[in-house]
């Protein structure tokens, strides 16, 4: 499910990752026309919910970008859902470090 909200950007320094052991940090990279909207993400080998974040603009030393950040994640391989049955793509999160995804530009092949 797509929602959008309308949020302020994010300051330098706003964002706290929770990196170590087994749990890591997730960020999908996107452009400023997703902004507002809510990624939804999921573990594949496991049938739990879905986690979502939204996209925000971010100030950072080098300029402003926008993505979505998943500051606090066990390690493994996720799924980035494009909508609610659509898969964007996977990416493994690897604890102690920080993966990055970059959202795709045209929407995937569903496989239904």
């Amino acid at each position: 499910m797509s929602h959008h909200h309308a949020l302020g950007p994010s300051e330098v320094g706003s964002v706290v990752l929770d990196l170590g052991g087994d749990r890591g940090a997730l960020i999908i990279h996107t452009g400023r026309d997703l902004h507002g909207r809510e990624i939804e993400i999921s573990r594949v080998d496991l049938d739990g919910p879905r986690t979502h974040s939204a996209v925000r603009e971010r100030h950072v030393r080098d300029g402003v970008f926008h993505s979505a950040v998943y500051p606090d994640l066990e390690a493994g391989v996720y799924t980035v859902w494009w909508d609610e049955s659509t898969s964007a793509g996977a990416i493994s999160v690897t604890g102690g470090s920080v993966a990055e995804f970059v959202w795709p530009t045209s929407s995937p092949a569903r496989l239904d």
